[in-house]
């Protein structure tokens, strides 16, 4: 069977609750399609209209009542108000039959006859989602959170992402939606949810946010990305000289060591200094090789030239994160660099294994963050190039 796109909405409620780790953790953990893209949105009065038309107006394997409740959802919570547009987060996924697993995860949005004891959290729904019924009239419902949004069936998909792809162009990839009271305090943090968080489906990539969900800090931009050789070697380039300076009269030390005791030999100082400078600098290099080969997949010095721009073949996660002492707050939840030095409770002694796999980055100043930010490009995101490729691959009917 051939590969198709589909994508899941999750809700402004769902974002503003912070439940969007436990979200990405049941989509990730139970799926064997890839999660493709990734962009917080914040839907504008055209685009609530639109999608309120498609989803009341063509059937999606629903009964009319399902259909009519959520578009009016979205016509009454995904519209802007007081002036402000709500964060939105959309995930695209590829795969094998994408509608029908999405949905399978997600849940029903109306299941019938379901009591409250029924209810296992099985689902996304089960789980974080909402239908309650007035008392005195059956009939009537009288709060519905659906939590997270996805089509059932591959022609509603289609035509959604079409009417995405024609809206997501001129959207900023950062939210921006948000007037603070003490502006001055307020930080943005880049995290990296590491590659090897995604060699295998795993739930890890959304227990890591929800675990940064404790400091309070608000997700404002969210990206897919294949770091390229070269935005690595930029991004880390501030730590090659580190490495030199730290690892080389480690490694000479050693070398010296393991030399005089190897050949019974008394060696000084200036052979130490003699290996530090040569072996100590090759292996510091290569240390710093290897970091580039674990966001990229590959080797500088084994990629041409023609090629560094080229699209990493392993995949990570951008998040920015938005608030007060946004810096500190999300690197105290982080740990430190090493997993085994970090403190019980922290990401990284949760999931890291060492100095270089050690699950995520975070920026650790406001200038780095911008500095990394302009790096990866933050203000650029994929998901209205594969929605627009996707769909103008598509038959005409």
């Amino acid at each position: 069977m051939e590969h198709s796109l589909s994508y899941v909405l999750v809700t402004p409620y769902t974002i503003a609750k912070s439940r969007t780790g436990g979200v990405l953790a049941r989509l990730l953990s139970r799926l064997d399609i890839e999660l493709v893209g990734a962009q917080m949105i914040a839907p504008d009065e055209y685009f609530v209209r639109e999608y309120a038309k498609l989803i009341r107006n063509y059937d999606d394997g629903d009964t009319l009542q399902t259909n009519a409740m959520l578009a009016n959802y979205v016509e009454e919570n995904f519209v802007p108000s007081q002036g402000r547009r709500h964060r939105t987060l959309l995930l695209i996924f590829r795969g094998e039959d994408p509608c029908r697993k999405l949905s399978e995860i997600c849940g029903l949005v109306n299941p019938e006859g379901r009591s409250l004891e029924s209810l296992t959290g099985e689902n996304i729904r089960d789980t974080y989602a909402d239908l309650i019924f007035d008392g005195e009239n059956p009939e009537r419902v009288s709060y519905f959170e659906p939590a997270v949004l996805t089509p059932r069936l591959q022609a509603t998909a289609n035509l959604h992402m079409k009417m995405f792809a024609s809206w997501l162009p001129d959207e900023p990839n950062i939210v921006e939606n948000m007037v603070y009271p003490n502006p001055a305090e307020i930080q943005r943090s880049l995290v990296i949810i590491k590659p090897d968080n995604w060699r295998y489906a795993s739930g890890k990539p959304g227990t890591i946010i929800d675990m940064f969900s404790r400091t309070g800090l608000r997700i404002i931009g969210m990206k897919v990305h294949r770091m390229s050789i070269a935005e690595a070697l930029e991004f880390y380039g501030p730590v090659k000289d580190v490495l030199k300076e730290k690892l080389a009269p480690v490694f000479g030390k050693k070398a010296k060591e393991h030399l005089e005791n190897h050949f019974k030999i008394a060696l000084s100082s200036a052979t130490q200094q003699a290996l530090s400078e040569s072996m100590g600098v090759e292996y510091a290099v290569d240390q710093f090789e290897q970091i580039i080969e674990f966001m990229s997949g590959r080797r500088p010095s084994q990629c041409p030239f023609d090629e560094l721009e080229q699209p990493g073949t392993v995949k990570c996660m951008i998040l920015i994160y938005e608030g007060a002492d946004a810096i500190k707050k999300i690197r105290d939840v982080l740990g430190p660099t090493d997993p085994l030095k970090a403190p019980g409770g922290t990401i990284r002694r949760e999931f890291g294994s060492n100095v270089m796999v050690n699950t995520a980055h975070a920026s650790d100043s406001v200038e780095s963050a911008e500095r990394e930010m302009g790096v990866i490009k933050i203000t650029e995101n994929s998901c209205g190039e594969i929605m627009h490729s996707y769909v103008s691959m598509l038959p005409k009917k």
